[in-house]
């Protein structure tokens, strides 16, 4: 049975809100490794609308001699949402407008590898409830941002995780994974 990852971006306050504006300063060459191989040992991605439509428009015109857009822009792709007609023209998406919880079952009960979401607070959030989230892979930046949209906020529950990994990296990032 695949499983279903989380994988976040959070500032130390929680905030998960634009990445784009406070994560690059920390980018170093052991994230870069670490997210692709936490791709390659995927083979789906699960996005919500926003985080697709930023993807849509940013990945097919990416390349990189890692390999990571390629895998990127080739993976099949299960785009959540009640409000595209259609998924944009990037290779591979699927729609998933109705029945979430048991589309992400069929999905959880196919053979393969990992399904990963990149993002996507509120699908998260949803799918959280439903318990359908195998695993947290919290990448916590060392900034603290003051406002914005929090991973766990607003009515997600009562949740016991156990701490499977702590990996750090010398930019003061910690990547915290936890098995639910």
């Amino acid at each position: 049975m695949r499983r279903v990852i989380a994988s976040m971006y959070l500032t130390l306050d929680g905030v998960m809100e634009s990445p784009d504006k406070w994560s690059f300063q920390f980018w170093s060459e052991e994230s870069a490794r670490f997210k692709l191989d936490e791709l390659f040992s995927s083979d789906a991605l699960l996005l919500g609308r926003v985080t697709y439509q930023g993807f849509a428009a940013a990945w097919p015109s990416m390349t990189d001699e890692a390999g990571f857009a390629d895998r990127m822009n080739s993976l099949p792709k299960y785009v959540v949402s009640t409000t595209l007609e259609e998924p944009l023209e990037w290779n591979n998406s699927r729609l998933i407008r109705e029945n979430i919880s048991a589309e992400v079952q069929k999905l959880k009960q196919q053979p393969g590898q990992d399904v990963l979401i990149y993002g996507s607070g509120e699908l998260v959030r949803t799918l959280m409830q439903q318990d359908l989230i195998d695993e947290y892979r919290l990448m916590v930046f060392p900034i603290v941002v003051g406002s914005g949209k929090q991973l766990f906020q607003g009515g997600s529950g009562t949740k016991s995780l156990r701490l499977r990994e702590v990996k750090s990296f010398s930019s003061g990032v910690v990547v915290l994974t936890y098995q639910v």
